[in-house]
């Protein structure tokens, strides 16, 4: 299915918002997919200070418990194969790889080479239920959810790319538009991705009606009550 991609200024809005605000306004413009369509399991995330990325997935998986049951020569072709994959794909990118080992995170794909090589590929990031390591060495500002932390990449390799992958609770095929930070990610479903800063906006003065009531001096019950009301009236 070919989608229209977004321009930077739609890319820039979504990215204005954290990945709890995205979900919350999804909740307005795609009510059905309110339990679904996000990580849902704990991750690591080595640079909370990034700002949310938003871009479109790349997908693939990955084993590294024992090598690689192809010749040497076929996964140098797959590699490169997989290059490509990444560097034809709508911009901006973002890597999502399941580790599909017994014991997720045996050995790392992503640190210091990889984030680099993903980086020059045009990829903001990665999102992966396996290890991550060289937190210190990674590329700067490149952005990584991991399941976890580790030290080796064992027998790491990539078993496909370009299909489906279910990363930490979350579905994902290639070309779905994601956005992510500290927090997670969730996919944005492309035909509402335009209506999700305007409804991010609603709820960001629904819930500054709220706020202001809390820290304000005087707090009662009643004008909680009352700041719940006038913020249901607000459209």
């Amino acid at each position: 299915m070919t989608v229209e991609t977004l321009n930077e200024t739609e890319l820039k809005a979504l990215g204005g918002f954290d990945t709890p605000t995205i979900c919350n306004a999804l909740e307005i413009v795609a009510p059905e997919r309110r339990g679904f369509g996000y990580t849902v399991q704990p991750m690591v995330c080595p640079f909370p200070e990034l700002p949310p990325m938003v871009g479109y997935a790349r997908t693939a998986t990955a084993r590294a418990m024992r090598p690689a049951a192809r010749e040497k020569e076929a996964v140098k072709a797959q590699r490169f194969a997989y290059f490509d994959y990444i560097a034809e794909g709508p911009a901006p990118r973002i890597m999502v790889i399941q580790d599909l080992d017994a014991i997720p995170g045996y050995g790392a794909f992503w640190g210091e080479v990889q984030t680099n090589v993903h980086k020059a590929l045009g990829c903001l990031g990665a999102i992966t239920n396996g290890s991550i390591r060289d937190m210190d060495a990674m590329a700067g500002g490149f952005q990584m959810l991991g399941g976890m932390v580790g030290p080796s990449h064992a027998w790491t390799h990539l078993e496909d790319y370009g299909c489906e992958v279910n990363v930490c609770g979350m579905t994902v095929a290639s070309g779905d538009l994601i956005h992510a930070d500290r927090h997670g990610a969730v996919i944005i479903p492309h035909e509402v991705a335009r209506e999700v800063p305007q409804a991010a906006q609603l709820l960001g003065r629904r819930e500054a009606v709220i706020l202001e009531v809390c820290k304000a001096p005087g707090f009662t019950v009643e004008k909680l009550k009352q700041a719940i009301g006038d913020a249901e009236d607000i459209h």
